[in-house]
């Protein structure tokens, strides 16, 4: 528990502590006994020889900062517990954090031999007639034209995919754009509507999904969804286990085929998700997420910033088993997993990492928690038991 409060603090300091860590660490402060705090005491003192400098005029701030912040309003028990309480664990655990933080570090890095960098923008164009076109290396206006589609550039350096308009409303040859591992890319349909495909995902539309009575795309992986409003011509996507109909909204699918669940999470607006084998279906609220599987669909209410995390650059856990992790982690560093201690799959994380760091940076991250070791060999991540 003591690594734990030490990474929650860290994160605090830094600025990068996202809303369920925050209650996380109230629920530790809330719930820490008097021998816990004894136990960091006495190793404040055991270790006080070998301490950084720690003054008080350098954890005042930092001090205040955690009594000060807005404390996350899901809980209302939480928000009134005891202030006494909350600053002197919070003092506590701020002065174990100096003490025991080089110890740690010292402890738990390693050099990997060797690393692996981040995805990409990366997509590949298949036509109705079987060609394929890298949309990353297709730039010039000839070949774009050729294929019907444009690429550009937006201000923030993210390439988007344009389909033309067709001269032909009843063109319904499709196309599919698909992302391999390491992959990611971002499409603007003739109707408004905005796509970002994750990696290892790809998405089949016809050319006349702007004039078509109902927009209907395929998508296979992971896929974020800005759907342009037109009550006229509902937008309907279909996966292996599930078909969702929205009028305009913007919401997340994650339907990969390696996952046992298929999770739609709304952000804003409304849709409907029907399930392919049986009759039943839900219409979900903002805030609330749909699981389907091959018996059922179950839903609930979670963070959407976990669900859309990737769309953002980082990855977020939330109390997540590390063998799930690691399949993302596997599609975006395209990578091959390999544990030499199974029983480490069920090891849980929290926590947010950037997904544009090499892959030796989220990996340190992992090994914080004192459980598990990595090791990087070519093109496959070693997963041992620490």
């Amino acid at each position: 528990m003591e690594e734990r409060i030490h990474y929650l603090l860290k994160q605090f300091t830094a600025k990068n502590l996202n809303q369920s860590e925050q209650e996380e660490l109230l629920f530790l402060v809330e719930n820490s006994t008097s021998s816990l705090s004894d136990e960091i005491v006495k190793m404040i003192i055991s270790e006080e020889e070998h301490a950084v400098n720690v003054n008080e005029e350098k954890w005042n701030p930092v001090l205040h900062k955690i009594l000060t912040v807005d404390k996350p309003t899901r809980s209302p028990r939480r928000i009134l517990m005891n202030s006494l309480k909350w600053a002197a664990a919070a003092v506590v655990f701020a002065v174990f954090s100096l003490t025991a933080y080089h110890a740690l570090q010292k402890k738990k890095e390693h050099v990997f031999a060797t690393d692996i960098a981040p995805g990409k923008n990366k997509a590949v164009l298949t036509l109705s007639d079987g060609r394929k076109i890298s949309l990353s290396d297709a730039m010039k206006g000839d070949v774009a034209k050729e294929a019907g589609f444009s690429i550009t550039k937006t201000d923030d350096g993210q390439l988007v995919y344009h389909i033309a308009e067709s001269e032909n409303v009843n063109d319904d040859r499709l196309n599919t754009i698909s992302t391999p591992n390491g992959g990611e890319w971002q499409i603007k349909l003739p109707d408004g509507s905005t796509v970002w495909l994750n990696a290892a995902s790809s998405i089949q539309y016809a050319l006349n999904i702007g004039t078509a009575k109902q927009r209907v795309v395929k998508v296979d992986g992971e896929a974020y969804f800005e759907v342009a409003k037109d009550p006229v011509h509902p937008f309907i996507v279909e996966t292996d286990k599930q078909v969702v109909e929205v009028l305009g909204t913007h919401f997340n699918i994650n339907s990969y085929k390696d996952e046992k669940v298929t999770r739609t999470t709304l952000l804003e607006g409304s849709v409907r998700v029907s399930h392919k084998n049986n009759n039943e279906s839900e219409v979900l609220k903002p805030g609330e997420q749909s699981l389907v599987t091959n018996s059922g669909i179950d839903v609930k209410e979670v963070d959407v910033d976990e669900a859309i995390a990737w769309k953002k650059g980082y990855f977020m856990f939330n109390n997540e088993k590390q063998e799930s992790i690691l399949r993302k982690v596997a599609r975006w560093y395209n990578v091959e997993i390999e544990y030499a201690d199974p029983e480490v799959k069920d090891v849980m994380y929290y926590g947010t990492v950037s997904r544009f760091e090499k892959i030796s940076k989220v990996l340190r991250k992992f090994e914080q928690t004192g459980q598990v070791r990595f090791d990087i060999k070519d093109n496959k991540v070693i997963v041992y038991k620490e």
